[in-house]
């Protein structure tokens, strides 16, 4: 049973969520909130398994709430809701930990498979649109604001990664798909997974996109 809390400030799309989600056999609200100082509370209470975020909100916003919540309860998974697909609030909730984002018109149909997926431990967003919003973004990323003087020094988890480790993180961050991964360097799919699997661990990051937004953030890979 994957357990879900839905934090959002308008009551009737938070019922719409829960009559669609609890449809489902393996689906089932634990809670709701109407800001991000109610979701903190409820996380903290409850341990859900994904909290479909809102992100315009009174009081705490949903970034923020994003933020606290992936620092402190690093099990629990945030899908955050935005109306569109490459706007600022998604690539902030990205940046600070979220699994995904989700279009707040979004089907019912992919509205379950995306909080499977995160429950799952994968991320919903393709490291390609994430790539892109990084490219679009790429101001706001700390490494690229900082002076060269000032800009930290390498992170010691990028040289815990052996040569082909390195490649495989730069062509995630490139958008690319395992099989994609394989061809460029001539493995095999399952092999590429196996490096996948490994920098995510060196990393300390939950999935794919959290890897591509590690490699910007680090300088490994520049803004087109």
């Amino acid at each position: 049973m994957i357990t879900v809390l839905l934090v959002d400030d308008q009551a009737l799309l938070r019922m719409g969520m829960r009559l669609v989600l609890e449809a489902n056999d393996d689906l089932t609200v634990v809670g709701e909130a109407g800001d991000g100082n109610a979701a903190l509370t409820q996380v903290a209470a409850l341990d859900p398994d994904v909290v479909l975020m809102d992100v315009r909100m009174p009081g705490m916003n949903g970034i923020d709430a994003t933020a606290r919540i992936t620092t402190e309860h690093p099990r629990t998974r945030v899908l955050i809701l935005t109306t569109f697909d490459l706007d600022e609030y998604a690539f902030e909730g990205l940046r600070v930990g979220a699994s995904g984002f989700l279009l707040k018109d979004a089907p019912p149909a992919e509205l379950v498979r995306a909080i499977r997926t995160v429950a799952s431990g994968d991320a919903v967003v393709s490291p390609r649109i994430t790539r892109r919003m990084l490219d679009l973004f790429a101001d706001r990323m700390p490494e690229s604001n900082a002076t060269p003087e000032l800009r930290p020094a390498v992170d010691p988890r990028v040289e815990s990664l052996t040569p082909r480790e390195k490649e495989v993180l730069q062509a995630v961050a490139e958008g690319l798909s395992n099989l994609e991964i394989a061809e460029r360097f001539v493995l095999s799919e399952t092999t590429v997974k196996t490096h996948v699997g490994r920098v995510l661990a060196k990393l300390g990051v939950r999935d794919r996109v959290q890897a591509v937004v590690f490699a910007y953030e680090t300088g490994l890979v520049r803004p087109s």
